[in-house]
């Protein structure tokens, strides 16, 4: 049974509308319309700057934020790819959880504020996070390296070590994705049922995030939607997701799928937690984030 707190941060998100976002399609065109005219800022909270050194460099367009232990060595190498639905920036969940990462988890944390759609799109998008991703396992030096990614993060996560493996066969030393967009058709059939208890997403704006983070491919293509990629060859997984998501059904096909093809999968569901649990301030997502540190010193030990 899912906590109290749980119950009454779902109640709450239901109360204050937050699902009206995705209700439509014109409601992401309009929101999408409003971050162009008036882009939201990626930059990180000024209290991480306090107890963390963060450094940003450029890679082509992309601002990529470095953040890490200050005044020790790091144990491990981080890249972590934030979600939005691909329209949305980076936001103070997100920074909260790199806060733990490095706090707690001891972790150099790489954090891309890739260029979102419906300017970036899948075929430019990916390639860029794959070579992120390249660069940092063959940095090498301090352990291993963890690819984490929440929601359509977790998508462009996977799908840029899909890209990397078919390039080189190079892979970091696990994959963490927290309730992953996998498949921004929203088609699956158990879809329509979850929805109607989902507090925060809806099928219809997110099908129109998905076209437009698409752009010109079909929405089936591995790059906009790595559940319909190859899954042979890739790291460990370790996939969190949460019942009242109306994503969960990405979770579970993607499980079926990678174990079928022979890979290594480690699967939390929660019953009745909502989208991205382990970034909200629940005795359930505390308990996830200690698994993520946890997977992250273990990556640590391996030289």
């Amino acid at each position: 049974m899912p906590s109290l707190r749980s119950r009454a941060l779902s109640a709450a998100l239901i109360a204050a509308g937050r699902r009206r976002r995705f209700a439509s399609v014109e409601a992401v065109r309009t929101r999408v319309a409003e971050s162009a005219r008036r882009p939201a800022s990626h930059l990180p909270p000024r209290s991480l700057g306090r107890i963390a050194d963060i450094s940003r460099t450029f890679v082509g367009a992309w601002p990529v934020y470095e953040v890490s232990p200050r005044g020790s060595e790091p144990a491990a190498r981080v890249l972590y790819v934030h979600g939005g639905s691909y329209i949305g920036e980076l936001e103070r969940p997100h920074w909260a959880l790199i806060r733990t990462l490095v706090t707690q988890a001891r972790a150099r944390v790489v954090v891309p504020a890739y260029i979102l759609a419906p300017r970036g799109t899948a075929d430019r998008t990916v390639p860029v996070a794959a070579d992120l991703l390249s660069g940092l396992i063959a940095s090498g030096g301090e352990g291993g390296t963890v690819l984490i990614g929440d929601s359509a993060g977790a998508g462009l996560a996977l799908a840029a070590a899909q890209r990397l493996r078919d390039r080189s066969g190079a892979q970091p030393s696990r994959i963490v994705l927290i309730s992953p967009w996998l498949d921004v058709s929203m088609s699956h059939p158990d879809q329509a049922g979850i929805e109607a208890d989902d507090p925060m997403l809806a099928r219809p704006g997110l099908r129109e995030a998905g076209r437009l983070y698409a752009g010109t491919l079909a929405a089936d293509d591995p790059r906009v939607s790595p559940l319909h990629g190859a899954f042979e060859g890739l790291a460990p997984l370790t996939v969190f997701t949460g019942t009242r998501d109306v994503l969960v059904t990405d979770s579970r096909e993607l499980v079926r799928r990678a174990r079928a093809a022979g890979a290594e999968v480690e699967f939390h569901e929660e019953a009745g937690l909502p989208h991205v649990y382990p970034l909200l301030p629940l005795p359930e997502g505390r308990a996830a984030r200690e698994r993520i540190v946890g997977l992250i010193r273990s990556a640590a030990c391996e030289r």
